[in-house]
């Protein structure tokens, strides 16, 4: 099939126009200096940026979706609906990948400890190093949200365009070695000692369909102030929007939409 070759004047004034539009679309949220850096990176190895209103600078990896979730995050603000929480103690955050979202919550919740889940070894990795700076703070476990306990494998079938923020995990069937444990939000509360949970903040490719489908749900969401997740209906979990909908139907969440989140907020929470 013939291809058409662009003059290499012409590809040149595209390449400029490419490195001008990420110039003027991130230097708002990460300082026109660093949005020069970013503009002219190679895209080999990683390079660490500093969004404003952050500590420290985070890890971008190449070849990866992290630079699209670091936009989500800090460019567009996708968590902040949530910044008149009052009192936040306890975040839950569930597929937490590289652990940008983390950082946010322990950066504007300055007295909050988040618990970050990631299953995949490569976004764990990075997770590991994103929440060293806050020490005690945060806590990254590998392992995977689910209903009950169960060892689970990473799914090797691509989900949507099957980058590294939309890894996928299924719970293994009999005599198969798992790659990640399973835990369950009710665990996960348990084991850190607080009565309630702030925030579960949920983005887990279609597994929440088999977190809310489960009764044991009902066991923590009434201990639970606030909810911010992003349902899926295109995977081969099921209908998520439904399942979750049924589950927290008599829980008396006010719910919202923010972007592709579903915001619930109890009217007696602080900040509901």
């Amino acid at each position: 099939m013939f291809k058409l070759k662009l003059p290499a004047a012409l590809d040149r004034q595209f390449e400029i126009r490419h490195k001008y539009h990420t110039f003027r679309q991130f230097a708002p949220a990460i300082g026109k200096r660093a949005a020069l850096r970013l503009a002219f990176w190679d895209r080999k190895g990683c390079l660490t940026l500093q969004p404003k209103g952050i500590s420290e600078p985070l890890v971008i990896r190449s070849d990866s979706s992290d630079i699209d979730v670091f936009w989500q995050i800090f460019g567009e603000k996708e968590y902040s609906c949530l910044a008149n929480l009052a009192n936040v103690d306890l975040i839950i955050d569930a597929g937490a990948n590289v652990g940008y979202s983390s950082v946010y919550f322990l950066s504007h919740f300055p007295k909050c400890r988040v618990i970050a889940i990631e299953p995949d070894s490569n976004n764990f990795a990075s997770l590991l190093k994103n929440l060293a700076p806050y020490g005690q703070r945060a806590q990254a476990l590998k392992c995977g949200i689910w209903s009950k306990s169960a060892e689970l494998a990473i799914e090797d079938t691509n989900y949507r365009d099957g980058r590294d923020w939309t890894r996928q995990v299924r719970e293994c069937e009999i005599g198969e070695t798992g790659d990640i444990r399973a835990v369950t939000v009710g665990e996960l509360l348990l084991q850190s000692g607080r009565n309630r949970l702030s925030l579960l903040k949920m983005d887990i490719e279609g597994a929440e369909a088999v977190v809310f489908a489960d009764p044991s749900c009902q066991q923590w969401l009434p201990k639970t102030e606030a909810i911010a997740i992003e349902l899926h209906d295109d995977s081969g979990f099921g209908p998520a929007s439904d399942l979750f909908h049924a589950a927290i139907r008599d829980q008396h969440y006010q719910v919202s939409h923010s972007g592709e989140l579903t915001i619930c907020l109890r009217a007696d929470a602080p900040g509901g």
